[in-house]
């Protein structure tokens, strides 16, 4: 066992990738009532209150900030803080609060009826290299429709159709980050590019060798983007703060990169609890400590934002 599962019962879970099998073995059910609760700490309250006046001035203005001069990626933007001296769980989708993203990939025109809506336009050399070098995933779309699916879809016959945001609801898992760390994740993908999805190179396996590829990659780069914050997320979580922020990394690369209201957290709530019980256990986390680690998310995941042709 990793020094960092102390305390944790062994499982399948230890000899390969199932979060499910940790959880169903080491979770511990609480059936008291609120009273452990604790107040929000002093901390939380200063960067919850620089937040309140972020988010009075979005809600006059409408958005508080689009940034024109880079697209949506993992690593589009340098650090971003609330309040740097207070936080304890850090990241923020560009590099200032509420500042929203340009996202092309599914559509540029979608892209630029957003950016029109609020007031903003595009810088015209970032735009213009854009468009010569990418096919955006709505290009495709409709070079692969055909005259009667056009027409359904302009007569409005056919709705939803996957064009423009080039995708549905995404439900990441991202506490694997925590669980079995970065290095492991990759080491993982690189096995099925090695040993598991070979063969004869017919359409479907290289699609999936190109996917694997493109994944192998994007873990690379969420590392890349918890090293500018200062972390080192190439190994599993250590702690309950570890594991909130690992967690937190691998949901922010995803809302960097893909926009829509369709990115799902998916359930973690067991899963944290299971590392803030043991460094509770371990006299190393107090109950206020749980506390503020767990606003902090919470306020993190309350920020996160994306373009929208609707004025809210």
């Amino acid at each position: 066992m990793k020094s960092e599962w102390r305390l944790f019962k062994d499982g399948n879970w230890s000899e390969k990738i199932d979060v499910a099998n940790f959880i169903a073995l080491n979770y511990k059910e609480y059936q008291g009532d609120e009273s452990f609760l604790a107040k929000p700490t002093q901390r939380t309250m200063n960067v919850w209150h620089k937040c309140e006046d972020l988010l009075k001035e979005e809600l006059r203005d409408h958005v508080l900030d689009i940034d024109t001069e880079n697209f949506s990626g993992i690593n589009s933007f340098g650090p971003g803080y609330i309040d740097k001296d207070n936080e304890v769980i850090v990241g923020l989708q560009t590099d200032a609060p509420l500042k929203r993203i340009v996202n092309p990939y599914g559509g540029i025109r979608l892209a630029l009826k957003e950016l029109d809506v609020y007031g903003y336009s595009m810088n015209k050399d970032k735009l213009a290299n854009f468009k010569e070098f990418r096919k955006t995933h709505n290009d495709g779309v409709f070079d692969a429709y055909d005259k009667t699916i056009r027409a359904a879809r302009h007569a409005g016959l056919l709705t939803g159709l996957p064009d423009a945001y080039g995708r549905g609801r995404i439900i990441g898992d991202y506490r694997r980050i925590a669980l079995y760390g970065i290095d492991y994740l990759m080491e993982e993908k690189k096995n099925d590019w090695d040993n598991v999805f070979i063969g004869t190179m017919t359409e479907d396996l290289i699609r999936q060798r190109e996917e694997i590829s493109m994944q192998y990659r994007a873990l690379e780069e969420i590392k890349k983007m918890a090293t500018s914050y200062g972390f080192d997320i190439s190994k599993p979580a250590n702690n309950a703060k570890e594991a909130i922020q690992w967690l937190y990394f691998g949901y922010l690369a995803a809302i960097k990169e893909n926009n829509g209201a369709a990115m799902s957290l998916g359930r973690v709530d067991a899963f944290l609890d299971i590392y803030i019980n043991r460094d509770i256990e371990e006299g190393n986390l107090t109950e206020k400590d749980a506390q503020e680690l767990i606003d902090q998310f919470v306020i993190k995941l309350r920020l996160v934002r994306h373009l929208s042709t609707i004025l809210s």
